[in-house]
């Protein structure tokens, strides 16, 4: 350490020429003649540029930035050049019960860095205070260079050729949430060197199997570089779904089969999906840093300006609001940290290319000090930036803050994730009692936490199961968790599943069971596609993939967490082929996608209802049926006639008659009948998941739906001899086109086993 010391100190002696440079923009950015750095510090007193040789080991230079703009430091160093690696050092007072924790010993990454270099290494020296003593209030005066990452200049020069964003419409809108390495580690079809990685991602195998599938938007776990918890390193686990954020500008090198061309690699990826139709959603972490609490380290932001970038406890500011459940929180309420935040979106939007974000603990970054406002900074600026409200914003709206839990709570623009979705579907299949009238709101929208102010039922994006919980299969497999693979003696993880082993706890060769297991899954995601709302389907679900039980793989970068492509067999085929059909289906009906909520009001110039919610006998819904406890069956009718806008009062959508019954027992149903129609069509059976006939039931008759299973219907519009066709005739058409190219199209799976 005292020969690296001695060579910076000579160095400093014939430094680089530094000019004043500017404080715009922020970060370090090559001009094509040098690089300008531009740090932003509030409470800074001194702030030094520390320039590594290229291999980034030996600290060669170092150099105080010369001026201070509206409390920024910044300097030019015309020698600099894209590939200079830097990181900074930074004065100030060391005051933690003040809020203050610089500590100049401590190589900082710089929140703007477009790229890193190197790998941190858990040691002492990477704690501002004495970490041995657990004192927070000590100081650390050792070098924490040797230990940390350090900050790359790049050039951002690619060429996109003629890339265009695709640009989907929400109301066809499909999410399909992923992770980078997982989807591709096990891929036979994905060269092996590429396997986990952004290239892997976007190699035509893949891409075409995604395409295929009829989702629009792949959602990607987070990308930004993350940080591995020590905890989970002493346990040889690793913190594989990437919530520990430490810059938010930089691709993480880990899923680069090249990890020097982390940036290129990544944008080549977006390219080749967009060139595939596809959307790219970025699962963006802004809520924290992976520089934990007062006992955690320091590697950025705490060294740069602890004040202003993170929340603090008021009256004592030595401790860290803690609203993620992670340690600390980012401060959005202050302007320079909400610059940063949406500066990154900007540049993903821009020069990345991604076509929108979900947004972790998204109530965090509405939330003021007064609590959540939806009319807070960070999401006003959204809605003002010409950039942001051009792209996609997903929210999970919750977290474990005063006032944290924020559904149908976010303004207009915004989409966001419905747990009610999740827990009132899996609920009804598993047999719940009293959830009727909550199933109801959920198939069409869910307009009791979303239709206000103009809001559309794509604000709701619905979804059975994400990254965080069972997979689909697990669902249906396990009454528990199982977890134990964590370390924690099964204590992580919720336990609240809404889950059910049908039998038998996880894997059985029981034929009964394996049948139940499978026609609920197939219920489930019927249900989820012929819901209006914004369908998300977890990557594996539609072939049931499977976790073992655990429900919370966040530290599983194995088997646990990869999808197995080689255990795909005959079962697992005819289960993405059900998917496939019922995306083809959903493409065909617009009354699933049209932008108004269903009321079920009677409209008085076309006679008819929107929608109508009927019992198995074919009466109209009384609030003594919606109260009965322990009805576990219904019928609904979506009316085309209803579906179109007020100043074109003709023809209309196709009419659809969606069965539920979650009973274990059949249940006959009376199909109603209706004017014009002669018959209703059958495009689905769960009980019946192959069947490609064509099956006309003459309204007013009995049909029986076998137990846990749910069935559509088409209405087959009369045939007047002599009439014109009519729109309805020609969506019945459209459909029924639909229906026979659901049944033709195949899977390319390049994976099967024959």
């Amino acid at each position: 350490m005292a020969d690296d010391h001695s060579r910076a100190g000579k160095a400093s002696a014939t430094r680089s020429r530094i000019k004043e440079g500017s404080p715009y923009p922020l970060g370090a950015n090559w001009d094509g003649l040098g690089v300008n750095f531009a740090l932003f510090s509030a409470h800074a007193t001194k702030v030094e540029l520390c320039l590594f040789d290229d291999a980034g080991e030996t600290e060669i230079e170092r150099i105080e930035l010369p001026e201070y703009t509206d409390e920024i430091w910044h300097g030019y160093l015309p020698d600099a050049r894209p590939g200079t690696i830097y990181g900074y050092r930074v004065h100030g007072p060391y005051e933690p019960k003040a809020g203050h924790r610089f500590n100049p010993n401590k190589l900082l990454i710089d929140p703007y860095a477009k790229g890193l270099v190197g790998s941190i290494t858990w040691n002492p020296a990477l704690f501002g205070y004495k970490m041995e003593t657990g004192d927070d209030l000590t100081f650390d005066d050792r070098d924490s260079a040797p230990f940390t990452r350090r900050s790359r200049v790049i050039d951002s020069a690619f060429t996109w050729g003629r890339d265009r964003k695709p640009h989907v419409p929400w109301e066809k809108t499909i999410f399909y949430e992923t992770h980078v390495k997982g989807f591709t580690k096990l891929h036979p079809a994905v060269p092996e060197k590429l396997r986990g990685t952004y290239a892997g991602l976007g190699t035509p195998a893949v891409l075409d199997y995604i395409k295929s599938l009829g989702v629009t938007s792949v959602e990607l776990l987070p990308v930004h570089a993350f940080v591995q918890d020590d905890y989970l390193q002493e346990k040889d686990l690793v913190n594989y779904w990437g919530y520990n954020t430490i810059s938010f500008f930089t691709p993480a090198r880990r899923y680069a089969a090249v990890p020097d061309f982390a940036f290129s690699e990544f944008k080549e990826m977006v390219a080749r999906m967009h060139g595939a139709g596809l959307e790219v959603i970025l699962d963006v972490v802004y809520n924290h840093t992976a520089e934990g609490n007062e006992k955690g380290p320091t590697l950025s932001y705490k060294g740069v300006d602890n004040a202003s970038y993170y929340r603090l406890m008021p009256k004592e500011p030595r401790y860290y609001i803690n609203d993620t459940g992670t340690g600390n929180t980012f401060n959005l309420s202050h302007p320079r940290v909400l610059q940063l935040v949406t500066d990154s979106l900007r540049y993903w939007a821009t020069e990345m290319r991604v076509d929108g974000f979900r947004f972790d603990l998204a109530t965090i970054l509405g939330r003021e000090p007064h609590g959540f406002d939806e009319g807070g900074g960070f999401l006003d600026t959204c809605r003002q930036d010409p950039v942001l409200n051009s792209v996609k914003l997903i929210a999970e709206p919750w977290d474990c803050g005063p006032g944290g839990y924020q559904v149908g709570g976010f303004p207009p623009g915004w989409a966001e994730w419905n747990d009610r979705y999740r827990d009132d579907v899996r609920g009804f299949w598993r047999g719940d009692e009293g959830l009727l009238p909550s199933l109801a709101s959920r198939l069409t929208g869910s307009a009791d936490k979303f239709n206000k102010r103009g809001r559309k039922p794509w604000a709701s994006v619905n979804f059975l199961t994400a990254h965080d919980g069972f997979t689909l299969n697990d669902t249906v497999s396990y009454n528990d968790k199982h977890n134990m693979a964590n370390g924690e003696n099964n204590r992580d993880g919720h336990s609240h599943n809404l889950s059910c082993n049908y039998g038998v706890e996880g894997p059985t060769e029981d034929p009964e069971i394996r049948a139940v297991r499978l026609r609920q899954m197939r219920n489930m995601l019927a249900t989820l596609f012929l819901s209006r709302g914004t369908p998300m389907l977890l990557a594996g679900d539609e072939f049931a993939r499977t976790q073992n039980g655990n429900n919370n793989a966040y530290c599983q970068d194995n088997e646990i967490s990869w999808l197995d492509w080689g255990a795909i067999g005959p079962e697992e085929r005819d289960l993405t082929e059900f998917t496939q059909r019922l995306m083809i289906l959903r493409e065909s009906l617009p009354i699933l996608t049209r932008g108004r909520f269903l009321t079920g009001e009677f409209d008085e110039e076309l006679g008819v209802r929107d929608v109508t919610w009927l019992t198995p006998s074919g009466t109209e819904m009384t609030p003594e049926n919606w109260a009965q406890g322990d009805a576990r069956s219904l019928a609904v009718v979506l009316d085309g006639r209803a579906q179109v806008s007020g100043i074109q009062r003709r023809g209309g959508d196709a009419t659809l008659l969606l069965l539920y019954n979650a009973y274990h027992d059949l249940v006959s149903f009376t199909l109603p009948a209706t004017v014009g129609a002669s018959a209703w069509t059958r495009l689905l059976d769960t009980n019946l998941p192959d069947s490609q006939d064509v099956v006309s039931v003459p309204v007013g008759e009995r049909y029986d739906v076998t137990g846990r299973s749910m069935l559509m219907f088409v209405l087959k519009p009369e045939e007047v001899e002599g009439a014109d066709v009519t729109e309805m005739e020609r969506s019945y058409q459209h459909v029924m086109q639909a229906f026979e190219r659901a049944n033709i199209d195949s899977v390319r799976f390049g994976t099967r086993k024959e």
